[in-house]
């Protein structure tokens, strides 16, 4: 699995990525979002980003529209398959035996 995320921040509307990668859209402000068809949903929509995970075999169209970017705002990366997966509490001290 991957995420795309699309810091909308930093995007200009440039749209090098809509010739790389069927997903990508052009939304109302004039910024990529991406268009999730099927069983994948937005995990982050908001002022700042647009995010959304994969689960298929088009990760090289993602990270080619990644690079072709000018202003870096498209960003690829693995992410785990939560399915299944227990949440366990994290701590920022290590325990310390005698």
């Amino acid at each position: 699995m991957y995420r795309i995320t699309i810091d909308r921040d930093a995007c200009d509307g440039v749209f090098a990525c809509l010739v790389r990668d069927g997903r990508f859209a052009e939304d109302g402000e004039g910024l990529a979002t991406l268009d999730t068809e099927g069983p994948t949903e937005l995990e982050v929509d908001n002022a700042h980003a647009v995010a959304a995970a994969f689960d298929d075999d088009r990760r090289d169209d993602a990270e080619q529209a990644a690079a072709a970017c000018p202003l870096d705002a498209i960003h690829v990366e693995s992410v785990e398959d939560d399915a299944g997966a227990v949440d366990t509490p994290s701590s920022d001290t290590e325990e310390v035996q005698p």
